[in-house]
């Protein structure tokens, strides 16, 4: 998974790109301040989302995800980019698809995208 970052007043122009990988978080740039600002999304903290497919049946609230996951670097993409001036995109990428397998429903997609990034390598 990869997250693309661009300016808030410049949406049309990519000014560094985030990775995601098991081992941890990718970073590319050639500007320092956007360097700066990516460290800081991708601190490894937690985040809080109030996203219902993430709580327990019949639960309310948010719920706190810890870094490392993919979950965490969508959220921290999406959640932290605002405070640091930027807009995120986030852009799947990987060698074979995952594709959707009803006789895999015992698997959630998110926990197959870990497994298929995992299974990519470098």
């Amino acid at each position: 998974m990869r997250a693309e970052f661009s300016r808030a007043d410049a949406a049309d122009q990519v000014v560094g790109r985030a990775r995601w990988r098991p081992s941890g978080v990718e970073i590319e740039t050639e500007k320092p301040d956007v360097r700066a600002g990516l460290e800081r999304i991708f601190r490894p903290t937690a985040v809080v989302a109030d996203d219902p497919s993430l709580r327990p049946f019949g639960t309310t609230g948010p719920v706190v995800l810890q870094p490392g996951s993919l979950r965490w670097f969508h959220e921290a993409a999406l959640a932290r980019a605002a405070e640091e001036g930027l807009t995120a995109t986030l852009v799947p990428e990987g060698r074979v698809p995952v594709a959707y397998d009803p006789a895999a429903l015992y698997r959630p997609l998110e926990e197959q995208w870990e497994r298929h990034e995992r299974s990519a390598g470098p």
